[in-house]
């Protein structure tokens, strides 16, 4: 097991880069991916619970399977962009923005 001095980490980014690397590496383009991904299903759960769906109503609302709505609120595989307006927009009545950075 590898043993990381911490002694002169002092903000949030110097530890990011600490354990997964510098910005633009592999390993922390997954922890970047699998970050937002647990963004996006948390945001998906919310709102889901705050219309007051269960997933299979939001499923059918959005033309897709309690399944594939239990999977993206566990952050458990991918989501295309189009499908995940498709369920915040027709499922939940919402609008969704994306920033760029």
């Amino acid at each position: 097991m590898e043993n990381k001095n911490y002694e002169e980490v002092r903000t949030f980014d110097e530890l990011l880069e600490k354990e997964y690397g510098k910005i633009g590496s592999p390993k922390r383009n997954r922890y970047e991916e699998n970050a937002q991904m647990f963004i996006i299903s948390e945001m998906l759960k919310q709102a889901r619970k705050e219309a007051n769906l269960t997933q299979e109503e939001l499923a059918k609302r959005a033309g897709t399977r309690k399944s594939y709505i239990s999977k993206l609120e566990n952050a458990k595989g991918n989501i295309q962009l189009s499908t995940l307006i498709r369920i915040f927009e027709q499922g939940l009545g919402r609008r969704i923005g994306l920033t760029f950075l």
